[in-house]
């Protein structure tokens, strides 16, 4: 069975009626500013309704924000999922958690096996881990790929799936290698920071299996 695709950091309709029309699985929306790939909360919600009316999943990216503020985006949008992206703690996405309906994700700069022993600290508050490259300067979307080796033989207590790096030439080794059961995407099926390439974004699906 192929694993789940989420194609992020998307900006318009356009870009989502691709991910739906080549058989994405979820489409992420960035609510960070000074991300290129920055929506605001009202077109967040447009997003989401369009994507939602096609059975798409959909994940709201936060990074260190504040309560204030992730409260006003989990009501506009009303995401499927909140992926927070920063320093958020595992006390943080505990609260979150019972407020919200929504699915709790966590992205994790994966480094180590010592970054791996760590994730029990997330069990019962993060419902899936996102394996990420380690932090940048700019959270997601940085085109920079992880240690895949890290994740071989890896017995994982709570869902999860990898990003960083990912491009339709080499996202099926990475899930031949990890095991995958959720690729994410963002820089690498874009023409431009910021401007997704519908082209490549077909063939990153194809790719994954889709």
């Amino acid at each position: 069975m192929p694993p789940l695709v989420k194609i992020c950091g998307l900006k318009t309709i356009e870009e989502v009626d691709a991910a739906i029309r080549h058989g994405a699985t979820h489409i992420g929306l960035n609510h960070y500013e000074p991300s290129p790939r920055y929506v605001d909360l009202k077109t967040a919600a447009e997003l989401r309704k369009r994507a939602g009316a096609a059975d798409i999943k959909v994940a709201l990216l936060l990074v260190n924000a504040p309560q204030q503020l992730t409260g006003d985006a989990l009501g506009m949008v009303r995401p499927d999922i909140v992926q927070f992206h920063g320093t958020e703690t595992p006390e943080w996405l505990g609260v979150v958690k019972r407020l919200t309906p929504a699915e709790v994700w966590k992205a994790i700069g994966l480094k180590d096996a010592d970054t791996l022993a760590r994730m029990q600290k997330y069990h019962g508050v993060a419902d899936r881990i996102l394996f990420d490259a380690p932090a940048a300067a700019m959270p997601g979307g940085t085109g920079t790929r992880f240690d895949w080796s890290l994740l071989k033989n890896h017995r994982h207590s709570i869902d999860w799936g990898i990003a960083g790096g990912l491009t339709p030439e080499n996202v099926a080794q990475a899930i031949a290698e990890t095991g995958a059961p959720l690729v994410d995407v963002s820089s690498g099926v874009e023409s431009a920071p910021g401007v997704k390439d519908v082209d490549k974004i077909a063939a990153f699906l194809k790719a994954a299996g889709r």
